[in-house]
């Protein structure tokens, strides 16, 4: 199974830090903030990497980790020419998975302690074209895509719905999916949305329509470190923790 960390997109919450660095190369404690995904997915055994990164900064991410070797993985770097959502990034990286493969994908800037394992191994005995996304509990579901489960197949989600005023859920769904290669076909049936970007939300709401969205839920610490208030709070959560 292989590992896809989505790190482009214009990190314009954190400007003016990422006028020059890219934000997932911004330090969390005393490392890169991409170092902690790549880590997890390690963890569980994924060493096969892909990351989708940006322009800027791309040869910061080539000099700092190489083929990967010295982090016990070996990584791939799929430039992104221009931001045009998640799931045109993720579509990027067809050509490098093989027809009916699994695999992982982490959003760059979703930091979490939870180990991947069991998630993943859960996800290895799922039917193929089915895919599994993680969710947390918030306080504040109103700032994400929030699950709606089925009431006749509670192992299931409904659908997902955007930043919801009155959400249906406590739950957001965090920046981890997993998918086989069916995700491509879904990737294309979608059209960009209002802000001009093939969205992520509406490729899950294909899988959920069609029964075949599962979830699991994270149990730890988890944030999406992509402004200055979470970028410090992760930088606390995870001071000393070496990836």
């Amino acid at each position: 199974m292989k590992g896809i960390i989505l790190a482009g997109g214009n990190g314009s919450r954190l400007y003016p830090l990422t006028k020059l660095l890219n934000k997932h190369l911004l330090p969390v404690g005393k490392h890169p903030m991409i170092n902690y995904g790549i880590e997890r997915l390690r963890s569980a055994g994924i060493k096969d990497l892909i990351i989708v990164i940006g322009k800027i900064s791309a040869s910061l991410y080539t000099n700092y980790f190489g083929s990967g070797s010295q982090m016990g993985v070996r990584i791939s770097f799929i430039i992104q020419e221009e931001s045009g959502g998640i799931a045109q990034a993720l579509a990027m990286t067809e050509p490098y998975l093989v027809k009916g493969e699994k695999f992982v994908v982490l959003l760059g800037d979703n930091l979490f302690t939870d180990a991947l394992n069991p998630f993943v191994e859960a996800f290895e005995q799922q039917g193929s074209e089915e895919a599994k996304i993680l969710l947390k509990k918030v306080s504040d579901t109103r700032r994400y895509g929030v699950p709606v489960f089925d009431s006749k197949q509670p192992e299931l989600i409904a659908k997902v719905e955007e930043k919801p005023k009155r959400p249906q859920s406590d739950y957001c769904v965090t920046g981890i999916y997993m998918y086989d290669t069916a995700v491509f076909e879904h990737i294309r049936a979608i059209t960009p949305s209002a802000r001009g970007e093939l969205e992520i939300t509406d490729v899950n709401n294909r899988y959920a329509s069609s029964g075949k969205l599962h979830y699991d839920v994270l149990q730890g610490w988890w944030i999406d470190a992509g402004t200055f208030e979470s970028l410090q709070e992760a930088a606390r959560k995870l001071k000393g923790i070496h990836p």
